[in-house]
């Protein structure tokens, strides 16, 4: 309570709409992971204030939302456990081990299953939703880091940061199918959205390269201005935001196209990012975690222009936009607060320094969060 009380008599309090009764809010809850309060907050999103914690055995880190069915699951990496919260009733349902440790989950294209990558022993699991137990276990090569997963062609891929390359994996036949003919360690992969194309962020180079889905063949490798650790596509696919170390910036790439759009300078020390399309706006969020706010970017014009820098808290490291596009949820790990972003007032703003919607205080440590209709 001492660092929200310094937050907000410092002069980054909200500055305009906070706790609006004449705003609708979302129909629905967002539910945020408190790592060091092995905890999820249950966010009411008609009300903006927390309606419940509920206690997990771990510390949670990632978050998935089932997208038809009343289905939450969290992860604890350091116990190997997969948690599932019922969110009509916001309670706990049930959970079962992967193992030692686990690291990241994706959800299956089909919904029936969460694919789930662990580590000693290094594997890809799949779990049956129905059951809530291992369905299928595939042994990889080193180490995972990384993985993502792609509704077309039922495809995943998965990297290890180090001298193993990245493996496309073939989720109907859960077998390996290709190596990627990656030269250089491989951090972060991403899938296009049509499945077509693997897109791979070198671990220690300036660098972005594409390789041809199944066969693992590159086909351009693309230099950029930063050495890239975050990105984030668009809502539609048609352009990947991508931010890292070596410069203040932003660089847009048409992933389609195999090509670099633009790079524009975007807050200090840029990290995660969130976009929001609608017909009325065209938006991208920017996380600045060492300065404590979101310069916020107009991604229809040419260069993306500068909308508005909103102060958030200490130490912004997740962003989630609501499913209706009207609200940004900016988690800020050392403050333990979500502030909330009304995307109406970016819209309708004028002055360079964006007004914030609301500030829910959410636990201790939040990292990720989701979204869920009520």
């Amino acid at each position: 309570m001492h660092n929200r009380r310094l937050f907000l008599t410092s002069g980054l309090a909200v500055l305009s709409g906070c706790a609006s009764k004449k705003a609708a809010g979302f129909p629905g809850h967002a539910f945020v992971a408190n790592q060091d309060g092995q905890a999820i907050a249950a966010v009411d999103l008609t009300a903006f204030a927390v309606v419940k914690h509920i206690r997990i055995d771990g510390r949670p880190t990632e978050l998935i939302a089932h997208p038809t069915e009343s289905m939450v699951f969290a992860l604890t990496p350091e116990n190997g456990t997969l948690h599932e919260i019922d969110s009509s009733r916001l309670a706990f349902k049930r959970k079962m081990s992967v193992g030692p440790t686990a690291h990241t989950m994706r959800l299956a294209p089909d919904g029936k299953s969460i694919w789930v990558l662990t580590r000693k022993p290094n594997q890809l699991i799949r779990v049956a939703l129905d059951t809530l137990k291992v369905a299928a276990v595939l042994v990889l090569p080193a180490e995972p880091v990384d993985m993502d997963v792609v509704k077309e062609g039922n495809r995943a891929a998965v990297s290890f940061g180090g001298a193993a390359a990245p493996v496309i994996v073939n989720l109907t036949s859960e077998q390996v199918e290709a190596t990627v003919k990656a030269v250089t360690p491989v951090s972060i992969v991403r899938l296009q959205s049509d499945g077509k194309q693997l897109i791979a962020a070198h671990k220690d180079e300036k660098m972005l390269s594409f390789y041809a889905v199944p066969s693992g063949e590159v086909v351009t490798r693309l230099p950029l201005a930063i050495n890239p650790k975050n990105l984030c596509f668009k809502q539609d696919g048609g352009q990947l935001f991508i931010t890292g170390d070596g410069m203040d910036a932003v660089v847009i790439v048409y992933p389609y196209r195999t090509e670099v759009r633009e790079t524009v300078l975007a807050g200090h020390m840029p990290g995660v990012m969130a976009a929001a399309t609608t017909n009325d706006f065209d938006f991208l969020f920017v996380a600045n975690p060492q300065s404590g706010d979101v310069t916020i970017l107009n991604a229809a014009t040419t260069p993306l222009k500068v909308v508005g820098v909103a102060p958030v808290g200490k130490d912004p490291s997740f962003i989630a936009i609501t499913p209706d596009n009207q609200y940004a949820l900016v988690l800020n790990r050392e403050s333990g607060d979500m502030a909330v972003i009304r995307m109406k007032n970016v819209a309708q703003n004028r002055a360079r320094k964006a007004p914030l919607f609301t500030m829910i205080p959410v636990g201790s440590r939040p990292v990720s969060a989701v979204v869920r209709v009520v």
